[in-house]
C-alpha cells in the first residue's frame, strides 16, 4: 500500500474516532444537563434538639422551611441555636451526598474520556490543570483560626 493509501485509512479512523468522541460527549452533555435538573429539586430535612427542631434545605444548602415542636420552649435560645445550626449542618450535608451521588455517573464518564493531549499531540493536558473545589467550613467565624 502506498503512503497516501496508509494516510487515507489513518485518516478514515481518525475520523471515525472523532465522531465517536463527539456522540459521547454530547451523549454527556445532555447526562449533565439532566443531572443539573434532578439536583434543583433535591431537598433535604433534619431534625435537633429531640425532634423539637426540624430544618428543610434546597439543594444550594440553602434553609427553605424552619419548624419547632409545640414544646420547642422547654429549650433555652442557646440549645434552639445549637439546634437550629446542628439540622441545617446535617441537611445541608444530606442534600450534598444526594447531589454526589447524582454526578457520580458523569464523573465516571468524565474520567474515561481522552484528554485534548491525547488526541492531539503537544496540546496540555487542561484536567490536570483545573483545581479542586474546596468545601467551605461549618465552623462559625468566632473558632475559625485567624491564621488562614
Amino acid at each position: 500500500m502506498s503512503a497516501a493509501g496508509e494516510f487515507d485509512v489513518e485518516n478514515g479512523r481518525a475520523k471515525s474516532d472523532l465522531a465517536d468522541l463527539l456522540d459521547t460527549v454530547n451523549l454527556h452533555i445532555r447526562s449533565i444537563a439532566e443531572a443539573q435538573r434532578q439536583r434543583v429539586e433535591l431537598t433535604a430535612t433534619a431534625t435537633a434538639a429531640k425532634g423539637r427542631v426540624q430544618i428543610t434545605v434546597n439543594a444550594d444548602g440553602v434553609v427553605i422551611e424552619t419548624r419547632f415542636a409545640d414544646d420547642i420552649d422547654e429549650l433555652d435560645y442557646d440549645e434552639i441555636a445549637d439546634a437550629v445550626t446542628d439540622a441545617t449542618q446535617e441537611a445541608a450535608m444530606e442534600v450534598a451526598r444526594r447531589a454526589n451521588e447524582l454526578i457520580a455517573p458523569i464523573q465516571r464518564t468524565r474520567s474515561q474520556l481522552p484528554s485534548l493531549s491525547e488526541i492531539v499531540a503537544g496540546l496540555p493536558d487542561l484536567k490536570t490543570r483545573v483545581p479542586e473545589p474546596q468545601r467551605a467550613s461549618f465552623d462559625p467565624p468566632s473558632a475559625r483560626d485567624d491564621d488562614r
